[in-house]
């Protein structure tokens, strides 16, 4: 068998990946949105970690700033994860079903 026998690749449409941008997103009462207390890595200081929400920078920045202005804490968003600080559960169930979402409480 001659080299370059292989033609699963030779064309340009199957080089071509699929455009994941043009997706319509996902209805916020469909993510699965999940709302979880936490100590771990943070010195013995308990967070409240917000995970499974599918917004763009805007959006979480919004989100985030909408949450610390209620609770009246600080918080971040780090790699798609809200963290707010201290045990700020059912507050944050409580802002998120009242912007749309369907969140449950995860872990302790």
């Amino acid at each position: 068998m001659p080299k370059g026998g292989w033609q699963e690749f030779s064309s340009e449409a199957s080089l071509q990946r699929p455009d994941v941008a043009a997706a319509e997103p996902t209805p916020k009462a469909q993510q699965a949105v999940r709302v979880q207390p936490t100590r771990g890595g943070k010195g013995g200081k308990t967070v409240t970690l917000i995970r499974g929400l599918e917004l763009d920078a805007t959006g979480f920045k919004a989100l985030l700033k909408k949450l610390k202005t209620r609770i009246g804490s600080g918080g971040t968003v780090k790699a798609d994860v809200i963290e707010l600080q201290g045990d700020q559960v059912d507050v944050a169930l409580e802002l998120l079903t009242r912007e749309g979402y369907r969140p449950k409480r995860a872990g302790g």
